[in-house]
């Protein structure tokens, strides 16, 4: 497990492709349990070990997730999440044709399918719609790949993934929305490469940013 910041009220932590966040119906060991562990190794805590979880990632996504070590901190950076701008999130996505322009802002309206568990973007406000807004530029190419530097400004269920597929710009490995083979291990070229936001309780600037897996492709970008 890799911690890139840890302080008396946040700890964050790179998130691994097959890591799951919270405890879900697989029964698999969650990322926020080994969090836990680690905390309660490390400075040999009694009982049980407080940790909120205060945003998720997709399962075969990875990068930078954050946790909250305190109540205080759990409770401020939950309404930082909710507002907008207040918690600034910058994601890479390796996909597998360019966008057009390279550079620009998508707009549009998700509806989610809970029993496929899968998102469906429209260029116009539907029933049961939520607005879905990222900011996106073109930072590299390969001879088969494109990689993309995006920023959001919703936090929709899978929104990155629906919103580049609605473009034709499909997320290496991510079958589910459109790219024909999967990864080695399961896993999909989008990580959540930096966070910044100000501290909830010291009020200090913070940024965390994440290495990118160790995949041939992610090295090579």
């Amino acid at each position: 497990m890799e911690i890139l910041f840890e302080d008396n009220h946040i700890i964050a932590v790179n998130k691994q492709c097959s890591d799951i966040v919270q405890g879900d119906k697989t029964g698999d060991k969650p990322l926020s349990e080994s969090v836990k562990e680690y905390i309660k190794a490390k400075y040999n805590k009694p009982g049980n070990v407080f940790l909120g979880v205060t945003h998720r990632l997709d399962r075969p996504t990875s990068g930078v997730v954050l946790f909250a070590r305190t109540s205080k901190a759990l409770t401020r950076l939950n309404q930082m999440f909710k507002e907008k701008n207040a918690i600034k999130k910058t994601y890479w996505a390796v996909v597998d044709k360019m966008p057009s322009p390279e550079s620009g802002t998508l707009r549009h309206w998700l509806t989610r399918n809970t029993k496929q568990n899968k998102s469906y973007a429209n260029d116009n406000e539907v029933p049961n719609s939520k607005e879905a807004i990222l900011s996106y530029r073109l930072i590299g190419k390969s001879d088969n790949y494109y990689l993309l530097e995006m920023e959001l400004h919703t936090g929709r269920h899978h929104q990155i993934r629906a919103q580049l597929a609605a473009i034709g710009c499909r997320i290496k490995g991510d079958m589910k929305y459109g790219f024909p083979r999967s990864n080695p291990g399961g896993g999909i070229h989008l990580h959540a490469r930096k966070v910044e936001f100000v501290h909830p309780v010291s009020k200090e600037p913070v940024s965390i940013t994440a290495p990118v897996p160790n995949d041939n492709l992610w090295l090579a970008f």
